[in-house]
């Protein structure tokens, strides 16, 4: 007699703990797959990040190799060629920098910067001169200053990531 019971007792269960199972299943896929796309996202975003953080410090670089150009003790004629741009003839023209052509017309950075899509570029601008302030009336006709602007293209690790930094130079 035992032993019907127990066929009884199994020809009650209606499957309930496989159709259980299958919809935590399907819950821990939903899950699982939700957080592998935020990953997936957070990651791109981090590369994002480092290709900025990459493109800034390159064009930052560069603008220092500008500056320290300037310094030197004689300049070169700025015409236009080799990265040096001389006053602009209309004064209110403003140079798209975005549209320059930055392998045509300036100067490649001289280090060798790891990691980045392209080595950085610069352009000096040479501005207007600028009249010295100060006590004219004590020391006479003060000089005049040269103004530069320096202009400073860097490049990530991928070409999508550019920073361009400027800077203005008085010497």
């Amino acid at each position: 007699m035992l032993s019907v019971r127990l066929n009884n007792r199994r020809s009650n269960q209606q499957g309930s703990a496989l159709a259980i199972a299958l919809v935590f299943l399907l819950l821990l896929t939903l899950i699982g797959v939700t957080a592998m796309q935020t990953t997936t996202l957070q990651e791109r975003m981090a590369g994002n990040v480092r290709d900025r953080s990459l493109a800034f410090q390159a064009a930052e670089a560069a603008l220092r190799e500008g500056e320290a150009f300037l310094s030197q003790a004689a300049l070169p004629q700025f015409n236009n060629t080799g990265g040096l741009l001389a006053p602009l003839n209309n004064p209110g023209m403003v140079t798209t920098w975005e549209a320059h052509n930055w392998a045509a017309n300036s100067r490649l950075y001289t280090g060798n910067l790891p990691g980045v899509a392209e080595q950085p570029r610069y352009v000096i601008e040479e501005l207007p001169p600028v009249q010295t302030a100060g006590d004219t009336a004590r020391f006479g006709a003060l000089p005049e200053v040269g103004v530069y602007r320096v202009t400073a293209r860097g490049v990530g690790g991928t070409a999508d990531a550019v920073v361009i930094l400027q800077t203005t130079f008085r010497r």
